[in-house]
């Protein structure tokens, strides 16, 4: 892919193929894959070759590296603008010849959905490793090292539905990192509001996607996109937050295990909250819990 499409586009005997459109977005086309093509051929290959005689050990190389895969967090950021641009211009003649030249079956939208299949796939082979080294030296390290691969898995995924929102005025980066984001009922308790505004809040939940950062959590109103793959992605119109340093939590309310209540400013306003599940509610308790700590 970089030697047969991306080094092409510099290439100026193939320059008179390319849509004027196209020229000079290399880097929104593949993201960082050339910074994850380098990675893997020198340094994380050569690594892996050391433990050909004890692969039961080669969960030490994951740890080690464990830094370096926060590169494909880049990569899926970029993803949706990459499949945006393929789109347009996929039927171009540039990429048909690139493809001839190449003599590959698959076109290029193929290929960089590599790096996200590649990262997703760690995780399962880590597992099946794990299955057959229980009681052996090494299998401390390849556990932990499946752990912070699933770390990074749900980092991508998360900021993945990040980067969705609309309409946030601020700078998102400023809110600290990105801690858990999910979706709830929310109802919504005013006391300085009419009596009536506090009745009808009761009855009917809003559908509220949440995004809890270290410094903030945002309420927004998911939209289903049409189109077709990243398209679809649901975008998460922003409605408003609340800053984590005026907030506080009951985790329990009466009569449902799945609800708990973020308040604010001394109970001024309070959002009782309901999650799809208990084990849901519970980790977003303990999240929350934390950063109020």
């Amino acid at each position: 892919v970089l030697q047969g499409y991306a080094a092409e586009m510099d290439n100026p005997l193939m320059a008179h193929l390319i849509p004027p459109e196209l020229q000079n977005k290399k880097d929104i086309l593949f993201g960082n894959m050339e910074e994850i093509y380098h990675f893997h051929n020198r340094i994380f290959l050569r690594e892996l070759e050391n433990y050909i005689e004890y692969p039961e050990l080669v969960g030490r190389c994951f740890l080690d590296q464990m830094e370096d895969f926060q590169i494909y967090e880049k990569y899926c950021q970029n993803k949706p603008r990459s499949e945006s641009l393929w789109r347009q211009f996929s039927d171009s003649v540039f990429f048909q010849e690139c493809q001839r030249k190449l003599d590959h079956k698959l076109s290029l939208d193929s290929y960089l959905l590599k790096p996200v299949q590649r990262i997703t796939k760690y995780q399962l082979l880590l597992k099946e490793m794990l299955k057959y080294s229980k009681n052996c030296e090494g299998a401390e390290d390849l556990q932990e090292a499946l752990t912070s691969i699933l770390g990074i898995l749900k980092a991508v995924n998360d900021s993945m539905h990040q980067i969705a929102i609309t309409g946030y005025d601020g700078n998102l980066n400023e809110l600290g990192k990105l801690l858990m984001q999910g979706s709830f009922n929310v109802w919504v308790d005013h006391k300085k509001g009419h009596s009536k505004v506090k009745d009808l809040a009761r009855f009917k939940p809003m559908q509220r996607h949440l995004f809890l950062h270290e410094k903030a959590v945002l309420f927004c109103k998911k939209r289903e996109e049409n189109g077709e793959g990243y398209e679809k992605a649901p975008s998460y119109s922003y409605k408003h937050s609340l800053n984590m340093a005026a907030v506080g939590i009951t985790e329990n309310v009466k009569g449902d295990a799945k609800k708990f209540e973020i308040w604010y400013n001394a109970r001024e306003e309070v959002y009782i909250i309901q999650a799809p599940t208990p084990e849901v509610k519970a980790t977003w308790v303990n999240e929350i819990r934390k950063v109020l700590t």
